[in-house]
């Protein structure tokens, strides 16, 4: 009971740290920035609409929902991740974690984006100079997470950001802090997360691309260097909440209902639905969906249906699992997302 109230507390004051954070929520729409952030992993939890902040358990849920690393029999996991973006971009993730006997799993990932070679331009060179950048995107976050009972788990995650666009780079930090309650209200299979991501103080470009050459009049001195100082921006702040439930049927076959809402600061509401069904935690089918309300300006949201399928091998303390996820895109090519994960 000590730990129940323990946890409505923080959930609580998750919500009103949400509310503070998110009133305005899609009334800034792309005023934010370090997108990146927002690009999910994992095939499995793609595979059902992104929708599973209350299922994803292990490493897997390290992305969803930081509280769900600790919901594991596991002592170490490993993934890797692949994902074909929009627009021929590529993003690679990988993660470790490893638990501690009576203290917690701690977790590491790194997280890249493979833009490619962009021609750079000039108002004098329209066309190009000839030259190219390669734009540099990337996060890395440390997670520590713990089981307070059997049904009970919190986590945090700090995660450093840096991007690199030509001669400016920014660099900032965020934070996720998520709360996992299995078999809600004594309910068998029905499971509650909760989790606020992407906290952190506003970013800034610098460096030496926003130099210029400039002269001042009526003065006797010659031209020097000065600098433009670029605007800060915010991170796109997100608050999350769902549901999950594993009805009970026999030892063979097993199914996953999942459902969430997710608010963010610069953009609309998102409505997440998915479902999986196992055959004996041998072969897996997934689908899911998700949408958005209050689009503003005619604005479409690009996503909507998910697809995908996992095998998971079992070799004496080895698990082996890999995973495929389709991802239905508007006005883009669709993605597609390959997982690998092991765990010991």
């Amino acid at each position: 009971m000590k730990h129940l109230y323990k946890i409505l507390i923080l959930a609580i004051s998750l919500v009103i740290m949400a509310d503070a954070v998110f009133a305005s929520g899609g009334n800034r729409t792309g005023t934010g920035g370090a997108a990146q952030l927002l690009i999910p992993v994992g095939a499995r939890s793609i595979a059902m609409g992104s929708s599973t902040i209350a299922s994803a358990e292990g490493l897997e849920a390290l992305y969803w929902n930081p509280a769900g690393v600790a919901i594991t029999n596991r002592n170490a996991e490993v993934t890797f991740s692949h994902m074909n973006y929009i627009a021929d971009i590529g993003v690679e993730y990988g993660a470790v974690s490893a638990r501690l006997e009576g203290v917690g799993v701690f977790a590491f990932n790194v997280k890249s984006l493979s833009i490619g070679d962009i021609l750079i331009t000039t108002t004098k060179d329209p066309d190009g100079t000839g030259s190219t950048y390669n734009p540099q995107m990337l996060s890395t976050g440390l997670s520590y997470s713990r089981a307070l009972t059997d049904n009970i788990a919190v986590g945090l995650t700090g995660t450093f950001i840096t991007e690199t666009l030509g001669e400016v780079s920014a660099n900032g930090f965020a934070f996720d802090v998520g709360v996992l309650y299995k078999n809600l209200a004594s309910i068998q299979g029905l499971s509650f997360g909760i989790a606020v991501k992407n906290l952190g103080p506003q970013m800034q470009y610098d460096g030496s691309g926003l130099l210029y050459q400039a002269e001042v009049s009526d003065f006797n001195r010659p031209a020097g260097l000065s600098k433009i100082d670029s605007a800060p921006f915010e991170l796109p702040s997100q608050f999350e909440i769902g549901f999950s439930y594993v009805p009970v049927i026999d030892e063979s076959n097993a199914l996953l209902f999942t459902g969430s809402f997710q608010n963010q600061n610069f953009s609309a509401d998102e409505y997440k639905l998915g479902a999986e069904y196992g055959y004996n935690n041998l072969f897996f089918i997934r689908g899911g969906y998700s949408f958005a309300s209050n689009l503003e300006g005619g604005s479409e949201y690009i996503y909507g249906l998910t697809a995908g399928v996992g095998v998971n091998y079992t070799s004496g303390n080895i698990d082996l699992l890999f995973d495929y996820a389709y991802r239905d895109v508007k006005f883009f090519e669709s993605n597609h997302v390959f997982s690998l994960s092991v765990g010991f």
